[in-house]
């Protein structure tokens, strides 16, 4: 069991902070780090108790043992046919609830995958701002291979806006696998690693974002979420004009501006 701000995981491992750098395994590695029901709330829990850790500035999601996320584990998949509408809807809701929360997150969150993302493991990934994979990770919409919607926990939305819809479409429509080298050609993946690599890359990107300024870098996540879907450069401009004059009021341009000027790195403090 994991604790984190005094608060229990029986499904994630917390790992230490390292310079404003937290680890988290999914911890099921008999069963792929398949998700139980439980699991989504933790998931959901652990982003609530992360917007009150000003020490994390960065987030990086993994899987322990051989696999990131294989996805609904298939006792809990068994259950499905016996709930009414009604139930599984508020099921639905709340699984979903558990991926998109990541993204909602104001931090930053790197995706190192480590093995399969399958079904909702696919979704957990695609919740994270960016994806590094090992050359283990294979990638499935594995959903319309067991007679379900092909999109679910925000897959239909998320896909085709980081590879494009036809990439999206044949992914979804089809079920297939896709490995690593695929995955960066198309760019659902920033970039491969070797195995033995995959933790110390996701490490020193997550310390090259950590380096800025916290709420520069909540501001930036924000911009880039809500501008993907602007209607035109003007509604764009409008929150970045709004952004630049918020955070120009913070100590923390202050400082940076005077780290500059004396050639000394900028010690940020998040306000």
């Amino acid at each position: 069991m994991a604790t984190l701000e005094g608060t229990e995981f029986d499904c994630l491992r917390i790992g230490e902070l390292r310079g404003g750098t937290l680890c988290v395994e999914l911890d099921r590695p008999s069963r792929l780090n398949a998700l139980t029901f439980e699991m989504f709330d933790e998931l959901s829990l652990l982003c609530d108790v992360l917007e009150r850790e000003e020490e994390v500035r960065v987030m990086i999601l993994t899987g322990a043992g051989r696999g990131f996320c294989a996805g609904l584990d298939l006792d809990e998949a068994a259950r499905l046919p016996a709930m009414s509408a009604g139930e599984m809807l508020v099921g639905q809701e709340s699984w979903a609830r558990g991926i998109t929360s990541l993204r909602r997150l104001t931090k930053p969150v790197i995706a190192a995958v480590n093995g399969a993302a399958a079904g909702a493991g696919l979704s957990l990934a695609l919740a994270a701002d960016i994806r590094i994979a090992s050359t283990a990770a294979v990638f499935t919409a594995a959903f319309v291979r067991i007679g379900l919607s092909g999109g679910d926990c925000g897959s239909s939305w998320l896909l085709p806006r980081i590879v494009g819809l036809g990439h999206a479409s044949e992914i979804m429509l089809t079920g297939r696998l896709v490995d690593a080298d695929y995955a960066k050609e198309i760019g659902l993946v920033n970039r491969v690693v070797e195995p033995d690599e995959l933790l110390d890359s996701a490490l020193a990107l997550a310390a090259e974002i950590g380096g800025n300024s916290p709420f520069g870098l909540r501001l930036t996540k924000q911009v880039l979420q809500v501008n993907v879907d602007a209607p035109s450069l003007e509604h764009a401009l409008e929150l970045e004009n709004r952004n630049q004059v918020l955070s120009a009021r913070t100590e923390d341009m202050a400082e940076a501006l005077e780290a500059f000027r004396a050639r000394r790195p900028p010690q940020f403090t998040g306000r």
